[in-house]
């Protein structure tokens, strides 16, 4: 049944459906993790440093649970159970691990979807994040890389993390002296799912030229990434809570200079160094080790640079405009 609807869209796809190839190419992009990772970092350290917490929270318990759920099923990708299946496109390039649940529509059930179930937002505003959602999990099966099954897990179980995540930040906003508890609640899961991933067996299925279809350890990988953000994620919280403490209430001039820094920085960092390191080091200790990197960056290390460089900025202006009263 997924695979006949997803031959029914590729049919659509290449004939009259293709005007619309684009457009679903945008939205799968919005779902992508460099693109979810620095929408949620720009509002973290430039519009609302308690939303951003929130998302980035959110993100780290869903790429948990994601990657639980991918290497406990070990559903094959789309084309793998059927030739036929000719996903769109570069499409296939951003498609790693297994494909159950899907990993886009997880991390649009963060950034979207978790705008979506506040209360505090506009009732306009929530269906239209809500709508981005849907769009993003409906682009995966437009493009032929993920099943109905994958985006509507993804959407369900993607949305109840930041429903719980949540509630969780409400809770802790009356009880702020819990919050190092729940760090290392979340660093005790994040361990177990990384025992779990490398130690579990994975399925051996080898086409008729004896070749192995799917290596379950490179799958894994997925999983590891998101032990590795997790875990950055709330140590570099609990370290900025105590040692930082920045602001976003800033006026709108200095949170364009942020953004700025922010882009070029946390590009450098995602797009160079992290898979220098990621291949330095190989293995799943090199993906763990390397998204810790580039998580722990935007929770801790930029923050920590802003907050000094504006405090010398704010030093040397004090200091000028002394010297001309003088």
């Amino acid at each position: 049944m997924d695979i006949r609807y997803l031959l029914a869209l590729q049919e659509f796809r290449n004939g009259p459906g293709a005007i619309l190839a684009a457009f679903f190419a945008k939205m799968t992009f919005l779902g992508e993790l460099t693109t979810a990772l620095f929408i949620m970092a720009a509002i973290y350290w430039c519009i609302d440093k308690e939303l951003g917490t929130y998302l980035l929270m959110g993100f780290s318990g869903n790429r948990l649970v994601n990657g639980v759920l991918k290497v406990t099923v070990c559903a094959y990708r789309p084309w793998i159970r059927d030739p036929a299946i000719v996903p769109h496109g570069d499409a296939i390039t951003t498609a790693t691990g297994y494909s159950f649940p899907s990993g886009h529509t997880m991390n649009a059930a963060t950034v979207f979807g978790g705008g979506a179930v506040r209360k505090d937002f506009p009732a306009r505003l929530r269906i239209m994040l809500g709508l981005m959602v849907v769009l993003v999990a409906f682009s995966r099966n437009f493009l032929g890389v993920h099943t109905p099954q994958d985006v509507l897990v993804g959407m369900i179980a993607g949305t109840l993390v930041m429903y719980l995540t949540y509630r969780l930040m409400t809770w802790l906003g009356d009880h702020p002296e819990k919050s190092t508890l729940v760090c290392v609640i979340g660093l005790v899961l994040a361990a177990a799912v990384a025992l779990y991933a490398g130690l579990k067996s994975y399925p051996q299925d080898y086409d008729s030229a004896g070749k192995l279809i799917v290596d379950g350890a490179k799958m894994a990988n997925d999983t590891f990434k998101g032990v590795g953000w997790c875990s950055a994620f709330l140590v570099g919280w609990i370290l900025e809570r105590r040692f930082v403490r920045f602001s976003t209430d800033i006026p709108l001039t200095a949170k364009l200079t942020r953004l700025t820094y922010g882009l070029v920085s946390y590009y450098a960092v995602s797009l160079i160094l992290v898979p220098l390191l990621k291949d330095w080091i190989g293995g799943p200790v090199g993906t763990l080790v390397s998204c810790f990197l580039q998580m722990f960056y935007i929770s801790f290390c930029f923050p920590l640079v802003i907050k000094y460089l504006e405090k010398q900025v704010h030093l040397t202006s004090m200091s000028i405009s002394v010297a001309r009263s003088r």
